[in-house]
């Protein structure tokens, strides 16, 4: 939701930052691998249940990830390549921050071990599921519960730590329902799609200059 709606904005206002950032001859590699590494300190604390330091670090981890893409847009080498570490990094920072958290659990809390689980999963099939649509031509951008609101649950979560359980156990809930609601809404939509071009191609040829009514 956040990351759909106000990307281009965030964008313009980190742009001056990202130049500045590469004046200095930081990357945007720099950027994403001392996010890796705050994340794994984040994962550190946070099995240890020593949650306000495990916010601090998990902020520390966001900063970076935030800044990357405009010093790659500044620096002149986003691509590809850049984007593919980027989102493996996102996906290794998600690992180690709901494992530390089962680590925790598994402690402390043994019967809601299940739930931190629960929520990497969500959001690795989440993952899985718009790469894959995206490779096979469909728009799968989007959604209301994307990697920046996780990021603000786990956030709130830490800050008030008695809410470590219902914030995943609401967030589980609204990503299950979203994911196959939305999978669903899609194919339907690229189904009607489909055969609308199927019927267009029916059609008598018409000349190109002719505009399609």
């Amino acid at each position: 939701m956040f990351d759909g709606n106000f990307r281009p904005q965030v964008e313009a206002k980190l742009k001056p930052v990202g130049q500045q950032i590469k004046r200095t001859g930081i990357t945007a590699d720099h950027l994403t691998i001392a996010g890796l590494v705050m994340a794994v300190g984040a994962a550190v604390v946070i099995s240890f249940g020593w949650w306000h330091l495990g916010l601090l670090f998990v902020v520390l981890t966001g900063v970076p990830d935030l800044l990357d893409g405009a010093v790659a847009k500044a620096s002149g080498t986003a691509g590809p390549r850049g984007a593919f570490f980027d989102s493996v990094s996102d996906r290794v920072t998600d690992a180690l921050l709901f494992g530390a958290i089962a680590i925790n659990y598994s402690q402390n809390q043994p019967n809601w071990v299940w739930l931190p689980v629960a929520v990497l999963a969500s959001a690795s099939w989440v993952s899985y599921i718009r790469a894959k649509a995206e490779s096979l031509g469909f728009d799968a951008s989007g959604g209301m519960v994307e990697r920046a609101e996780r990021f603000i649950i786990l956030l709130v979560a830490l800050l008030f730590p008695m809410l470590m359980i219902p914030a995943p156990v609401s967030y589980t809930h609204l990503r299950a329902h979203e994911t196959v609601l939305d999978l669903v809404c899609r194919l339907l939509l690229e189904k009607k799609k489909h055969l609308h071009l199927s019927h267009q191609s029916t059609l008598p040829c018409r000349s190109t200059s002719t505009p399609i009514l």
